[in-house]
C-alpha cells in the first residue's frame, strides 16, 4: 500500500485533496464486486447491490426508455456535484437532451433533468440527506428517491435556493406523476419489490 501512502500524503502536504485524486485511491483498491463507490461530502462510501435494488432501477429503467433514448439515460456514471467533494454516481440518472461531457470526461451536473436513486440500508441517510441536498444546489428539477425497507417513494421537486420545494410521498402501487415535469410520464410502482 506504498503507492496509496504516497498518495494520501502528496494530497495532504499541497492541500489539492480532489475528487480525482479520490477516485485515483478507489481505482488502487478496487471495491468489491456487487458494490458501488460514491464519494460524499468527502467521504468514500462503498454500498452493496442487491437483486430488489437492481429489480428497481432496471423497472424505472425500462418505463424511461419508453420516451426517452438509451444513451441520455445513465446509471453509477460518475457526476461530480455542487459541495465538499461530491462525486456521486446514481442510480439512475436521465440527462438533458444535448447534454455534453466537461474537459474531464465527465457528465455536467447541470445537464442533470431527473435522478433516482433506491434506498441501500447503510447509506440511506446519505440519499435523504447530503446528496437530496446536492442535488437541489444543482437545480436537478426532479429527485425521486424508492425505499424497498419501508415500500414507499419521495418525489422532489422544484428546486429553488437549494432545496426542494415540492416533496410528494406516497406508497408502492401509487403512480408516481412525473407529467407535470421535465421527466413528462407516469411511473407506474406497483411492481417495486420490497425489501
Amino acid at each position: 500500500m506504498t503507492v496509496l501512502a504516497d498518495r494520501i500524503e502528496m494530497a495532504d502536504s499541497s492541500g489539492d485533496l480532489t475528487l480525482n485524486v479520490m477516485f485515483d485511491w478507489v481505482e488502487k483498491m478496487p471495491a468489491p464486486e456487487g458494490y458501488k463507490v460514491e464519494i460524499v461530502g468527502g467521504n468514500i462510501f462503498l454500498a452493496p447491490q442487491r437483486d430488489t435494488h437492481w429489480d428497481i432501477i432496471a423497472d424505472i429503467y425500462d418505463q424511461l426508455r419508453t420516451k426517452y433514448p438509451r444513451k441520455r439515460l445513465k446509471s453509477d456514471v460518475r457526476v461530480d456535484y455542487p459541495g465538499h467533494l461530491n462525486g456521486f454516481a446514481s442510480d439512475l440518472t436521465l440527462m438533458a437532451e444535448g447534454a455534453a461531457k466537461n474537459a474531464k470526461n465527465l457528465w455536467r451536473y447541470e445537464d442533470v433533468e431527473f435522478v433516482a436513486e433506491v434506498i441501500s440500508r447503510k447509506t440511506a441517510a446519505n440519499d435523504y440527506g447530503p446528496k437530496k441536498d446536492a442535488y437541489a444546489a444543482a437545480g436537478v428539477p426532479v429527485y425521486l428517491i424508492v425505499d424497498p425497507y419501508t415500500g414507499r417513494w419521495h418525489l422532489h421537486t422544484k428546486p429553488k435556493d437549494g432545496e426542494y420545494r415540492g416533496k410528494l410521498s406516497l406508497d408502492f402501487g401509487d403512480e408516481a406523476d412525473l407529467t407535470g415535469t421535465v421527466v413528462g410520464l407516469l411511473l407506474e410502482t406497483g411492481e417495486f419489490p420490497r425489501d
